[in-house]
């Protein structure tokens, strides 16, 4: 379910103004031109994120933002601080990520917009959640990183290039490690001749000796 799905599946009931996200426009009073400002520390709801970057729920998010009465309905608009926490696709450590990012969005009253529009409800009050979550995700890094030059993990050993810079591995040219393995084959079979040459010999040597010594 997408958040624009969410919102208009939101009862109109379901709306609590004690909610840190619900935001009360009652007093525009439907007069185009009237503005409120809003600004407020509220809790990072869950799941707000993608799958290696996220803002922590509970987290404190910062709100600054400006309601301002149209004759459509309300248009939110401002700024939300958020610290989102993820690891470095590259070398995996963890890393915090601060965000100011920028929310625009107009919740019309009932009967005007369309069906993708999210509705400010009867009693004037406005769900901020599905507008703020499209918002930060869509700017997360699809990717994050440490540092952008992050040299990441050795690809042989998984070993931690930056603390190791000089890191490296004697690369053989798979046609030359075969051609060593031949070279080293052909010098364990000549060593084994060699060694029952001398073997035969050695014998040979032996019974000569043991020959002349019976016939004297």
């Amino acid at each position: 379910m997408t958040c624009k799905d969410s919102a208009r599946s939101h009862p109109l009931n379901r709306l609590d103004l004690r909610s840190p996200l619900v935001l009360d426009a009652r007093e525009l009073g439907r007069r185009p031109g009237a503005s409120e400002v809003v600004s407020r520390s509220v809790p990072a709801p869950a799941d707000l994120g993608i799958e290696v970057i996220r803002v922590p729920e509970g987290s404190e998010i910062d709100l600054r933002l400006l309601l301002e009465s149209v004759v459509e309905g309300v248009l939110v608009s401002g700024e939300v601080d958020v610290l989102a926490a993820g690891e470095c696709v590259r070398c995996l450590d963890p890393l915090e990520l601060a965000l100011e990012v920028d929310v625009q969005e107009l919740f019309a009253y009932p009967g005007h917009g369309d069906e993708d529009t999210r509705s400010v409800v009867d009693d004037g009050l406005i769900d901020l959640e599905p507008a703020l979550r499209d918002a930060v995700v869509l700017a997360l890094p699809l990717a994050p990183l440490c540092r952008r030059d992050c040299p990441g993990l050795c690809s042989v050993c998984g070993a931690h290039l930056a603390g190791d810079p000089h890191h490296r591995h004697e690369e053989v040219d798979p046609r030359w490690a075969a051609l060593a393995a031949l070279r080293e084959n052909d010098g364990t079979t000549e060593s084994r001749t060699i060694d029952d040459r001398t073997s035969t010999t050695d014998t040979s040597t032996t019974d000569t000796s043991t020959t002349e010594t019976e016939e004297n």
